[in-house]
């Protein structure tokens, strides 16, 4: 029996080479179920493989569009194999009568698997690669100066550095005046993290610039472009930021800095996990408001502040060069310096400036154009004062601008008394009247601290005080000297004036300050200011009468500021005032008595403090306005 199976089975495999071909042939017709098998389990495999691809956020990278492509057609040739394999397995059952059409379907079988095979191995060499140059940058280092040698901006980062590492902390606000040096300071944050163990606790540091215009496109492609993750052409916000989320929700933890927030980003639009649900991760950003760091609901916020004198100094004299270390020069050049108020933009800008300049004239020239607020020292307007405006230009809510450019008609560094700038607010029309005192006073303190988080005010030397930082201050000249809606001023204070002079004294003018000058005596005829709204001559000592012809003059004046000075008395001119609000005769110690001042009905504030007024007249009881 043995001998005879052997003789068939040897029958079948000699009909089988006549009908099949060679022996390998042969191997592939026996082998044909095993294949069919084969071909299943890994289509499955590669089907299961490409959907995963398809949700992977980096789909634009070149080699998977081809894979996905080349996936595609192995599937289309894979289909009348897999159909057949049901529909003709009966007919090809019969292995001595359908030999050859076996044979080629199970040849078909073996081709299709070896490039299914290849096709995985192709996707594994892919994610190989990925991970490599994933994982080959953690930092990228950002060209900037360095703070070494400074102390004021270190301090700044040592706090920023320590709520990094601080695991309550997930959103961090970088906050300061325009031209302070916010994105230097971050800048060395980053580089530092190269060098340093915290960066151990990202998976990638990301920067990104905003800029005052929003593009969340354009800063969608920086994080893009730092994550390695390719660009489709036409591609739209929405569809990057789902590819962009995915992508960083596979890091386990990433730090990203939005540098120059100019107005709320939000992120979920950007495509960037939220720091609280992404456990770990942390966001930094830097902006010239407060306001906008609470938006972005920042957790802990950093400001930072000027260059202290020493710091200035240094600074100004590396940007000056040598000439600012002459012996004939030196002293001019600290006072330039000092003239900066502590500003690195004005400082670089005007060192520069005056680089290589060793003639004393052109030094002075300089001093006195830095405080007359005039930009003519070169690149003063086109890098201070411009950049410097945007933080005006972007004020929101009515007459927050008028309102920050009145505080430019105080003296530099002077702190000015938050009611006192109230009131004359207030008097100016520049608050609605149409609520009570409380609520009018409450207006004016939210209105000075927007304009403290927009760092156009900041704390003054006393209590219940503001004032403008000098180039800041600048600013506000520059624009008031420049507007044709009504607000132009003339600012002449502090500057050691001692007597007015009637040229400049134009019949446009809406605000005259000579505060804090030297007066001797004020012209009794010759001008005419009939615009002109606010007056303010406080801070004269050596004035000691204004002449009644003075004040005809100004027909249309609400405020009218005399404190400080050494007058008698008050002008009859004084009662023809009649839209007069604010009447400010605080420390004219010499006063005596008040003019008769029934007829200024319209008067709000009367401040006779520090006087040698003893009783008040009669006429008082019609002054139905007066609320201070």
């Amino acid at each position: 029996m043995e001998v005879l199976t052997s003789i068939l089975d040897a029958a079948a495999v000699e009909i089988s080479r006549r009908r099949c071909g060679s022996f390998s042939n042969i191997k592939n017709f026996i082998r044909f179920q095993s294949n069919l098998n084969d071909l299943e389990k890994k289509m499955n495999s590669l089907i299961d493989l490409r959907s995963n691809v398809k949700e992977e956020v980096d789909l634009s990278n070149t080699q998977k569009m081809e894979w996905l492509r080349d996936v595609q057609q192995i599937i289309f040739e894979a289909e009348p194999v897999q159909a057949g394999r049901t529909t003709n397995k009966q007919k090809l059952c019969g292995c001595f009568f359908n030999c050859s059409e076996r044979y080629e379907f199970s040849r078909e079988t073996v081709r299709i698997v070896k490039e299914i095979e290849r096709l995985l191995k192709i996707r594994n060499i892919i994610a190989r690669t990925e991970c490599v140059n994933h994982l080959a940058k953690k930092v990228e280092y950002i060209p900037g100066p360095s703070i070494r040698n400074q102390t004021t901006a270190p301090n700044s980062l040592a706090k920023v550095m320590n709520l990094l590492n601080d695991d309550n902390v997930q959103r961090i606000g970088v906050w300061g005046m325009g031209g302070v040096g916010k994105t230097t300071l971050v800048k060395n944050l980053n580089n530092n993290l190269k060098n340093t163990s915290s960066t151990q606790q990202f998976g990638v540091v990301i920067w990104a610039t905003v800029s005052k215009e929003l593009d969340l496109k354009r800063v969608q492609i920086q994080i893009a472009e730092r994550l390695n993750l390719e660009m489709i052409m036409g591609e739209s916000v929405e569809r990057l930021a789902v590819r962009l989320h995915q992508r960083l929700q596979r890091e386990n933890k990433f730090l990203l800095i939005l540098d120059d927030v100019w107005q709320m980003i939000d992120l979920d639009a950007l495509g960037v996990p939220q720091p609280e649900v992404h456990t770990g991760s942390k966001i930094i950003l830097t902006s010239r408001s407060l306001e906008i760091c609470r938006e972005m609901k920042t957790d802990e916020e950093v400001k930072v502040d000027v260059l202290n004198d020493e710091e200035a100094w240094q600074l100004f004299s590396r940007s000056a060069g040598k000439v600012a270390t002459l012996k004939h020069i030196e002293p001019l050049a600290r006072v330039v310096a000092r003239e900066c108020s502590g500003l690195p933009l004005a400082i670089i800008t005007v060192g520069t400036a005056m680089r290589g300049k060793t003639m004393i004239e052109l030094w002075k020239d300089a001093l006195n154009e830095l405080r007359r607020s005039v930009p003519h020292i070169r690149g003063i307007e086109d890098r201070v004062f411009r950049p410097l405006k945007w933080s005006y230009d972007s004020l929101q809510g009515k007459n927050i601008k008028p309102c920050f450019l009145y505080c430019a008609l105080y003296p530099e560094d002077f702190s000015i008394e938050v009611s006192e700038l109230v009131n004359c607010w207030l008097a100016e029309g520049l608050i609605d009247e149409q609520q009570n005192y409380e609520d009018l006073h409450n207006r004016g303190i939210a209105l000075i601290e927007n304009l403290k988080d927009s760092c156009l005010l900041e704390e003054g030397a006393h209590e219940s005080t503001v004032k403008m930082h000098d180039v800041i201050r600048d600013v506000a000249i520059w624009i008031s000297s420049s507007l044709d809606d009504g607000y132009k001023s003339l600012v002449r204070s502090g500057i050691g004036l001692t007597r007015i002079s009637e040229a400049e004294m134009s019949t446009s003018l809406k605000r005259i300050s000579f505060i804090n000058n030297k007066i001797l005596g004020l012209p009794d005829r010759g001008i005419q200011c009939p615009e002109a709204s606010s007056l303010l001559l406080q801070g004269h000592l050596p004035l000691e009468r204004i002449p009644d012809g003075f004040l005809q003059a100004f027909q249309s004046l609400r405020i009218l500021n005399v404190s400080g000075t050494n007058i008698q008395s008050l002008p009859q001119s004084i009662l023809h005032l009649v839209d007069l609000k604010v009447l400010l005769l605080r420390d004219c110690r010499l006063l005596e008595e008040l003019t008769q001042l029934g007829m200024l009905s319209k008067l709000q504030v009367l401040d006779c403090c520090a006087t040698r007024i003893r009783e008040l007249p009669s006429e008082m009881e019609n002054l139905s306005n007066l609320r201070v």
